[in-house]
C-alpha cells in the first residue's frame, strides 16, 4: 500500500487506536437501555458519544483528505443521540469501521504534511490551514476528551472506571 508508514504516522495511529479503545471499554456490557442513560446533569449518553466521535472523525478524515467535512459529518444533533431504533453493538461497529476508514486515509496519504484550508467558522481563524498531522492530533484530543465524558458517566450508571 502507498503512503505513510514511517514511525510517526505508526505513533499516531497507535495513540488514535488506545483513545478508541478507551471509549469503547466504557461501553462494554451495557444494555441499548443504559447507552441511552443521562445520568448526570448534561444530556450526554455514552451511545450518543460514540455516535459522536464516530461522525466528527469521519468529518476530519474528509476534511485531511480534501473533501466536505460537513457533509461526511452529517446532521449534528443527531449524530449527538442514540435514537430508539439504533443499538449500542451497531453504534461500535460503525466506530470500528470508521477506525479501519481513517487508517486507511492516514497511510494512503503521500505526507503528514498534506495541508487544506479550514473551513470558515467562527472559531478558526481566517484562512487557517492544517495538516493531516494537526487533524490526527486533534482527533486524539476529541477522542480522548469525550472517552472523558463517557467514563464519568459509565461511573453513574453502575460505578464502572474505564481506568484504575
Amino acid at each position: 500500500m502507498p503512503g505513510r508508514h514511517d514511525a510517526e504516522t505508526r505513533e499516531l495511529l497507535a495513540a488514535l487506536t488506545g483513545q478508541r479503545a478507551f471509549l469503547s471499554f466504557t461501553a462494554q456490557g451495557l444494555s441499548d437501555e443504559q447507552a441511552r442513560l443521562t445520568p448526570t446533569v448534561s444530556e450526554l449518553h455514552i451511545g450518543g458519544i460514540i455516535k459522536h466521535v464516530t461522525s466528527t472523525e469521519r468529518g476530519w478524515v474528509a476534511f485531511m483528505s480534501g473533501g466536505d467535512m460537513a457533509e461526511a459529518a452529517g446532521d449534528w444533533w443527531a449524530g449527538h443521540h442514540m435514537s430508539e431504533d439504533e443499538t449500542l453493538a451497531e453504534l461500535l461497529a460503525d466506530f470500528a469501521r470508521s477506525a479501519e476508514e481513517t487508517e486507511a486515509a492516514v497511510l494512503a496519504l503521500p505526507s503528514l504534511e498534506v495541508e487544506n484550508p479550514l473551513p470558515e467558522a467562527p472559531w478558526f481563524e481566517p484562512g487557517a490551514t492544517w495538516t493531516a498531522r494537526t487533524v490526527l492530533l486533534h482527533l486524539i484530543g476529541e477522542i480522548s476528551h469525550h472517552a472523558g465524558h463517557a467514563d464519568i458517566i459509565r461511573e453513574t450508571i453502575d460505578g464502572q472506571k474505564t481506568m484504575g
